[in-house]
């Protein structure tokens, strides 16, 4: 829980009383390397902070995987949009690695904003980070070319991005796998 408790007060002060309340909703899960956390079909009903390993987000696209975002320790993963609305969305969550999270529910999320208004400053905050990274990462896609996107990857994924399967990287900067060979041998 220690990990968690950081990981929040970095943006906010933690009272007691939110401790106590953030260790009670809280839950411990373990997934397996190649397990499905979440099949876009079903409703994102909790959000989990990655204690160890990694985890990703992709939606099919006339069958083909295709990769969003990867989360690592010390970062949250659910299905955003899915996640806030509360009905079906657009993608899948996997484990690439075994995974150790703590989950949250929405349910319970909602009612630590309702009661704890230093929980609304932590999620504009932690969000305020996330928007600007989907903001790069968008004119990355946009205006940058193969070997620019792929340094753009580094950067945002460093210290992670040699955990990350080869092909789910090509995926994720939307390159080949034989363009993302010829990159790397560049490098």
């Amino acid at each position: 829980m220690d990990t968690v408790f950081a990981h929040f007060s970095r943006y906010i002060s933690l009272s007691d009383t939110l401790k106590t309340e953030l260790a009670a909703v809280l839950t411990p899960v373990h997934f397996s390397k190649g397990e499905l956390v979440l099949d876009a079909e079903r409703t994102c009903t909790r959000s989990y902070f990655i204690l160890q390993g990694m985890l990703r987000a992709y939606f099919l696209k006339d069958g083909k995987e295709i990769t969003d975002f990867f989360s690592a320790e010390e970062e949250w993963c659910n299905s955003p949009k899915s996640f806030y609305t509360q009905q079906p969305g657009e993608y899948y969550l996997d484990a690439i690695e075994p995974a150790d999270a703590m989950a949250i529910s929405a349910r319970d999320l909602v009612s630590l904003f309702d009661r704890f208004p230093e929980m609304e400053r932590y999620a504009r905050l932690s969000m305020g980070t996330v928007f600007g990274h989907l903001m790069e990462r968008i004119a990355s896609l946009r205006f940058t070319s193969a070997k620019e996107k792929y340094a753009h990857f580094l950067q945002t994924y460093e210290g992670i991005h040699h955990r990350i399967p080869l092909g789910m990287v090509a995926s994720y900067l939307g390159i080949t796998q034989e363009t993302l060979s010829r990159l790397r041998a560049d490098r």
